[in-house]
């Protein structure tokens, strides 16, 4: 595809535009996105795993950036991957183009949880229907929140930051109630 669009339009960036819209878009959006790898996850692939909030992958999953094979440095999944992973082992990945395997993914932080590829699916809803018993709005506030601060270079900067979205989350319907509730030692029942 890309190939093609090189050879025939003399342009990729509508693709890695999309792309790049589609890994923002993950960010922003309010509820968590979990990928589910049972297979190869290469270069945007790759990159999608990483963009995603949470991954889980069957044990025999790979990841790789392989273009550096081929001449094309994997730049647009290098965004990711050097936000996720530690930089060493993102810059091993990027430039030599190697697979990662399920394990090595799990210890760098590119993905969560390798299990059983019969397990695959029920561990990805499991860890969903864990993330859906908290209330909707707690969740998007924290997602937010996480994301913004992570971006900031100053901790002291993120700490006053962090520390406004706790003082106005505390005065929320949810946290009110979950509070009580866990004071009166009796299951909340969310507003969201």
């Amino acid at each position: 595809e890309l190939h093609t669009r090189q050879s025939t339009l003399g342009t990729t960036d509508p693709v890695f535009s999309l792309c790049s819209e589609l890994m923002l878009t993950i960010k922003k959006v309010r509820f968590p996105v979990i990928a589910e790898v049972s297979g190869l996850a290469t270069a945007g692939g790759c990159q999608l795993v990483a963009a995603c909030d949470l991954a889980v992958a069957a044990d025999g999953a790979t990841f790789s950036t392989p273009g550096v094979k081929i001449g094309l440095f994997c730049t647009t999944p290098s965004v990711e991957l050097g936000r996720v992973m530690p930089t060493k082992q993102a810059m091993e990945m990027l430039l030599t183009g190697d697979l990662m395997s399920a394990e090595q993914a799990v210890a760098c932080g590119l993905i969560n949880k390798a299990v059983s590829p019969e397990k695959l699916r029920d561990t990805t809803m499991d860890l969903a229907a864990k993330i859906a018993q908290a209330p909707s709005e707690t969740v998007a506030i924290g997602k937010k929140a996480f994301y913004r601060h992570l971006a900031m270079p100053d901790i002291t900067a993120a700490y006053d930051f962090a520390k406004g979205v706790m003082v106005d989350n505390m005065a929320a319907p949810d946290a009110v109630e979950g509070i009580d509730a866990f004071i009166s030692k009796r299951k909340p029942q969310w507003t969201s």
